[in-house]
């Protein structure tokens, strides 16, 4: 390019379009190298969310089936898991009880009770199953007692990625059934090791 033509418009305009090329060429490389990243992002969040429900002053959170992490639980057809969840009264002056939990996909029983009466749920407290990270409150002052609850001789329906009916049943809330997602567990750590391999080279 001559000098003369670097003042003209249209020497501008050459310079403007090599630009924007070269600008636009960065960006497709950043987007191609970030990819992976965002998409194990998407998957943590979406692997570690358990579902939510309300129903009358109760409150679901969390409600997810928890990936095995011992040879007592397996993911496998027939095989027994564990339920997580927290069950938050929010009713300030009336108790409430969790009586039952079923599902169409498993035999679920609450096998773990603390004290007689442990399901019952006081005013403004919460009950809670699955591992302490598994039951963590926004309200961390907010009392909350654990149970522990087995799904038992599981479908093959029971899957990481899946989601199963599961209904809770409360004796004032009633009842409500709540589509549990499946934990992801080790899958999600190859899948992650997977993606971070891939980014690794950018």
């Amino acid at each position: 390019m001559t000098a003369i033509d670097a003042a003209t418009p249209l020497g501008r305009h050459r310079r403007t379009a090599a630009a924007l090329a070269l600008l636009a060429g960065g960006a497709l490389a950043l987007t191609a190298c970030g990819a992976g990243q965002i998409s194990q992002t998407a998957t943590q969040v979406a692997a570690v969310n358990g579902n939510s429900a309300d129903v009358g002053d109760m409150q679901l959170r969390n409600v997810h089936v928890v990936y095995p992490t011992s040879e007592e639980y397996s993911i496998t057809s027939g095989g027994t898991v564990e339920l997580g969840f927290t069950a938050i009264n929010s009713n300030p002056a009336v108790a409430d009880e969790l009586t039952g939990i079923t599902s169409p996909e498993a035999q679920v029983t609450i096998v773990d009770e603390a004290e007689a009466g442990s399901t019952e749920i006081a005013p403004l407290t919460a009950l809670g199953a699955g591992s302490p990270a598994d039951v963590q409150l926004d309200d961390p002052l907010l009392p909350i007692q654990l149970i522990k609850v087995e799904m038992a001789d599981i479908s093959e329906n029971v899957r990481p990625g899946l989601t199963l009916p599961v209904t809770f049943e409360f004796a004032n809330a009633g009842e409500v059934v709540v589509n549990v997602p499946v934990d992801a567990g080790h899958e999600l750590e190859r899948s992650e090791e997977a993606v971070s391999e891939h980014s690794g080279g950018h």
